[in-house]
């Protein structure tokens, strides 16, 4: 495994840092001093990495902000990667790997490192736990749900402190909620919206096949192709055919023939009963039931060649 980290690229190309590489021009490029292989191994290796004593972390971050040294940004963020280590546990419950938080904490721990000012009179530990944290919020805000659920000020503040408010699986009460907005210092509806998108789940736009079956999905109801340009060119195309079209074909016929298929096909109910059969107009025309289906058969041909036309 082989990872380079930069301050100014905040790339990983890696789970974990390994193998040093070479400084490029306005980065901190910061390399592991030896591979290993999981993350046990990872953690046990970065705890016998030794603390800087504050004098020695004044000099080296001195050393990085007037002479941009690649080993004093080295020897500052090595001493650090245990807290970051700690600081990711804290998020586990999310569901996500404990690698990639680690991951993305050592991104904030570098952009806290090159802009660490050593004259403010704070250890590195105290200025670097908020770019850790909030490198690892923005991780876990875009991967905890296909959909984000938190995208203002207020809404990360409840997504990360909500869950530690509750005491069971039950929604909040009434009280409760002015409780927890209170102390928030956002609004009731603030924390009811944030409780219901916590509470529900993702679900996908398109269904999983199961046994050579597609699953009922919201793609299925969702979708509406009232206006999509083929449907409305279709639906025209079948009203002028009905209208126009129908009357035209009609016109083409003889009268013996138009009344045999205006009471066979046009003079019917909704529900389609209602037509004439071909007995009843056989004793309307005094001919034969057969005959009467021939004349259908003719006519119907001849209007299917006149509809043809607006096909």
């Amino acid at each position: 495994m082989t990872a380079v980290l930069s301050a100014d690229q905040t790339k990983m190309t890696g789970r974990l840092p390994m193998a040093p590489q070479n400084a490029a021009a306005g980065s901190l490029a910061l390399a592991f001093p030896a591979a290993v292989g999981n993350l046990d191994s990872y953690i046990q290796a970065i705890h016998r990495i030794p603390l800087l004593t504050a004098e020695e972390e004044q000099r080296l971050a001195r050393d990085l902000r007037d002479h941009e040294s690649v080993d004093a940004a080295r020897r500052l963020v090595m001493s650090h990667l245990r807290l970051v280590v700690s600081i990711a546990r804290q998020y586990l419950g999310y569901g996500l790997p404990h690698a990639d938080l680690i991951q993305e904490g050592n991104i904030g721990l570098m952009k806290a490192v090159k802009r660490f000012d050593p004259d403010q009179g704070v250890r590195l530990v105290s200025y670097a736990m908020h770019w850790i944290k909030a490198e690892i919020h923005e991780y876990v805000l875009k991967n905890w749900r296909m959909v984000k659920v938190a995208t203002t000020k207020a809404q990360r503040k409840l997504f990360f402190n909500l869950r530690s408010h509750k005491t069971g699986a039950h929604t909040f009460t009434p009280e409760q909620v002015e409780a927890v907005a209170r102390e928030l210092n956002v609004k009731p509806e603030e924390v009811m919206e944030m409780e219901t998108r916590l509470s529900g789940g993702d679900l996908a736009l398109e269904g999983q096949i199961d046994d050579g079956e597609e699953e009922f999905a919201p793609i299925a109801y969702l979708a509406d192709n009232h206006n999509e340009p083929t449907r409305v060119l279709e639906a025209k195309r079948q009203d002028r055919m009905q209208v126009e079209g129908l009357g035209e074909a009609l016109e083409r016929l003889d009268a013996r023939s138009r009344r045999i298929i205006e009471a066979r096909w046009l003079d019917v109910n909704d529900d389609g009963s209602g037509g004439a059969t071909l007995h009843e107009l056989a004793d309307e025309f005094g001919v034969s039931a057969e005959r009467i289906r021939q004349i259908e058969a003719a006519a119907m041909k001849k209007m299917k060649g006149a509809l043809a036309a607006f096909a």
